[in-house]
Order: structure tokens, then sequence, then C-alpha cells
């Protein structure tokens, strides 16, 4: 009698003969339905098996979390994220283009509204996965006031901001500097990145005394990680809800489905409300 783990693993004696008589294409067959048999009767199959990638692109303010979710999703499923990090609008671009990601994570609400309309996405499944927060911010301690008065005061000669046609967090630094007065007076002043990241790094290096960020690059579990900062009103902005979509090359891949799942499930979000997003 032919045993089950000769004819999974196509070793030797009756399985050999098998293999002698069919193509490999059938043993691969072969070795696949008797997986499928085990994994029925209990028998699983290691994750490994039946893991996929998945190809993820990301809106750069979400960078830190997304490490972290994607650590867990391979962690608790087996499939890997692939991850592609940048602006919103540049990847809005490159989507049109025919870039093969499978999921967007976007900046904003538009884009994968818009990806949505174009049919460059499923319709149905976009959803908001993050409700982003603004924040004036310096490595020097005691530079920024949490009140943004800095901003009136001055006191520095540059001030970096995301690119506002591509990058959300940009267009909402604008708004409220638009808000608050001030924007005329401080345009001379502005270090334009081409996304958040960036942005972020010309503060961190220094080449700007102060910079809009968004709150989870500067934040952990509600407080800051250096320097000083200063958290912007909601009502200073229009809200960045960040919005995510399949993608067509996600269509009917289980691994994509999977990861927009994992992304609701409590795991991920009790990982991005520590990095300062709202629900």
């Amino acid at each position: 009698m032919i045993s089950l783990a000769a004819l999974v693993t196509g070793g030797v004696g009756a399985a050999g003969a098998v293999g002698r008589f069919v193509s490999g294409i059938e043993v691969q067959l072969i070795r696949w339905f008797w997986m499928i048999l085990l994994t029925g009767l209990g028998l699983s199959a290691p994750l490994s098996a039946w893991a996929a990638d998945v190809s993820v692109a990301v809106a750069s303010n979400f960078t830190a979390p997304m490490q972290r979710i994607a650590q867990e999703f391979e962690r608790d499923t087996g499939h890997r994220a692939v991850l592609a990090f940048g602006s919103t609008g540049g990847f809005y671009a490159q989507i049109k283009n025919g870039a093969p990601f499978e999921v967007l994570l976007a900046a904003d609400d538009v884009t994968p509204a818009r990806v949505e309309q174009e049919r460059l996405g499923i319709a149905g499944t976009r959803f908001t996965y993050a409700t982003g927060r603004l924040a004036l911010w310096s490595t020097t301690p005691g530079l920024v006031d949490d009140q943004g008065e800095v901003l009136r005061r001055g006191g520095f000669e540059r001030l970096a901001i995301a690119n506002p046609k591509l990058a959300p967090y940009g267009l909402a630094a604008i708004e409220t500097l638009t808000t608050l007065g001030l924007l005329q007076r401080l345009q001379p002043k502005f270090v334009q990145g081409e996304n958040i990241t960036q942005t972020y790094q010309f503060v961190a290096s220094g080449n700007a005394s102060v910079g809009f960020v968004a709150v989870s690059q500067v934040t952990r579990d509600g407080k800051i990680t250096e320097g000083s900062s200063w958290i912007v009103p909601a009502a200073f902005h229009r809200p960045i809800r960040q919005d995510a979509i399949l993608l067509n090359p996600g269509k009917d891949r289980p691994a994509a489905g999977a990861f927009l799942a994992f992304l609701r499930g409590t795991k991920a979000r009790a990982i991005i409300r520590s990095f300062g997003y709202e629900e």
C-alpha cells in the first residue's frame, strides 16, 4: 500500500513508481491533492505552503505603523506585504501608468475615490483606515510652544512643508497657515519636500529649524519622542482622512484580500492608534 507521506514527498517505492509513469506536472498535482486532503483531515501544511506576496503602495506618513503592521500580518497569515513608500500623488500617477500595485494606502480620501471612479480599483473596497493629525515640530527643545505662537514670533530661518500638490499633509499645512493668516508672510521661508518623509528629514537633519509633519512621525503612545511640537487643531484644516482601496491587479488575489481584512482588524487598529492616528 502507498503511504500518504510517500505520495506527498514523491519519495521512493510505490510513489517513485508513480513518478516514473506520469509527468512532472502530474506529480506536482498529486502533491497538492494530498496537501489539501491532509489539511481537511486536520493535518495542516505550514502557512508558508500557501503564502503569497501582496504589493502595497503606502503613503509615506504611514511608514512606521505600516512596517509594524506588515510584521504582524506575516506572522498571523504567512502572507508577506511588499511595501513601497511615497507620496500619494506620485502613486496615483504610477497606478494610472500601469504600476502593478495591488493595494493603495493613501494619505487622503480623494485619491482612492478618483482611483475607484476611473476604474483603476475595485468598486466597494474603499474604506478609511486612519485619520491623520498634523504637527509643527522642531528637534530643538522649547523652540515650538504648545500654541504654535512660534509661527508669529519667528526666530527660525526655514520652515519645512510637504509639496501640497502631491502630499495631503502639505495641503493641510497650507490650510493651517491660511487659517492663521500667516501664509504670505512665511512662504519665503518654505523648504519643500516631495513627501512628508522628506519633509521630516529636512527638520531631523537640521536643514530646517521647524516643519509641518505627521504626528505619527514624532510621537509614540501620545508622547513626543524628541524636541518640541505643537499638534495643530483639527479645525485649522480639512480632515486628513486616509483611505485604502484594492487595486485592479489585486482582484481575486487572496493575499491582497487578507491584507485589507487584517488592516481593519483589532491588532492593526491598536498599532495605528499607538502612532497618534484617530479612528
